[in-house]
């Protein structure tokens, strides 16, 4: 049994602070200078900046059109494999009965 343990008294930390509002944030940066060591890091490893580009955000508009034609297209593609389905039983039951009936006549 270890007594010294028992009197150790717990220290007791700091709360932690609240996290700064996007107005803050945006102040902050505004106030870097081009020299900064952050900016410095993005160049190094490739990364864009902050802030995306014309091109970047014209890209994702053409992305999100092209999703939602080709969404378009594919609920047509099934509503025509539907009906194409529905004709295809209403012959194949025709078809049944033809047959049916035919060997009906045979014997």
């Amino acid at each position: 049994m270890n007594i010294g343990s028992k009197n150790k008294k717990r220290v007791v930390l700091p709360s932690r602070p609240d996290p700064p509002t996007v107005d803050q944030i945006l102040e902050d940066i505004s106030r870097a200078a081009p020299s900064d060591p952050v900016f410095s890091v993005l160049e190094q490893t490739g990364q864009e900046s902050l802030q995306p580009g014309d091109g970047d955000v014209e890209l994702k508009f053409q992305q999100c059109r092209q999703y939602l034609e080709l969404n378009e297209r594919l609920q047509d593609a099934r509503d025509q494999l539907i009906r194409q389905k529905e004709e295809l039983s209403s012959v194949g039951e025709r078809l049944d009965r033809d047959v049916a009936e035919v060997k009906g006549r045979q014997l």
